[in-house]
C-alpha cells in the first residue's frame, strides 16, 4: 500500500467531500462514504503525531546550528581578547624594561660636563625610541582586535543569512506543493465534472 503523508491524506478526504452528491433538497449537505471518511480520519489521526514530531526535529535542529554558531562567535571574541590583552601586557613590560635601562644609563654616567650632555641625548633617544615602540605595540594590539571582531562580525552574519535563506526556501518550497496539490484537486474536479456531463 502507497504510504500517504498527512498532506496527501487532506487532500484525499478533501476531494471526498468536494466531489461528493449533494443530499436531497439540500444545497449544503452531500453524502459520503462514511467507512472511507472514518479511515482516512483514522489514519491522519496516527500519522499526524509523526508529522509534527519532524517538524519540531527540524525546529531543533536549526536552532542547535544557532546555537552552536554563536557558542563559536563567543569563542572567536574571547579569545580575541585574550591575544590581544597578551599583545599589550607585552607592549607594556618591553616599554617599562626600556625605560628602566635607560634610567640605569643616566645614572652611571660621570658629572664631566660633555658627558653629561651626551649621557643626556642617549638618555632621551632611548627614552623616545622606547616611546616610538610602545606605541607600535599599541597599534598593532588594536589592529588585530579590529580585525578579529570584524572576523567575527562576518562570521555573524553569514550564520544568520543562511538560517534566513534555509526559512525562505522552506516556506516557497511549501507554498509550491500547496499550490501544486491545489491545482491537481482543481484538474481532478474538472475532469470529474466533464466526466458526469
Amino acid at each position: 500500500m502507497e504510504d500517504k503523508n498527512v498532506q496527501k491524506l487532506l487532500d484525499m478526504l478533501f476531494g471526498m467531500i468536494d466531489e461528493a452528491k449533494g443530499a436531497t433538497f439540500s444545497s449544503e449537505k452531500c453524502v459520503i462514504n462514511r467507512d472511507e471518511a472514518l479511515d482516512l480520519l483514522d489514519e491522519i489521526r496516527n500519522k499526524l503525531p509523526g508529522e509534527l514530531s519532524k517538524a519540531q526535529e527540524l525546529m531543533k535542529s536549526r536552532e542547535q546550528y544557532v546555537d552552536q554558531a554563536n557558542r563559536e562567535v563567543k569563542r572567536m571574541v574571547e579569545q580575541a581578547k585574550e591575544d590581544a590583552g597578551r599583545i599589550l601586557d607585552r607592549a607594556q613590560k618591553e616599554a617599562t624594561q626600556i625605560l628602566e635601562k635607560a634610567q640605569e644609563d643616566a645614572k652611571t654616567i660621570v658629572s664631566e660636563s660633555e658627558t653629561i650632555q651626551r649621557a643626556q641625548r642617549r638618555s632621551s633617544e632611548i627614552i623616545r625610541q622606547a616611546e616610538d615602540r610602545s606605541r607600535q605595540l599599541y597599534q598593532v594590539a588594536n589592529t588585530y582586535t579590529e580585525d578579529a571582531l570584524r572576523r567575527t562580525e562576518e562570521a555573524i552574519q553569514a550564520a544568520l543569512t543562511e538560517v534566513k535563506q534555509s526559512r525562505s526556501a522552506f516556506r516557497a518550497a511549501s507554498a509550491a506543493k500547496l499550490q501544486e496539490q491545489r491545482e491537481k484537486l482543481e484538474a481532478e474536479r474538472k475532469t470529474a465534472e466533464e466526466a458526469e456531463n
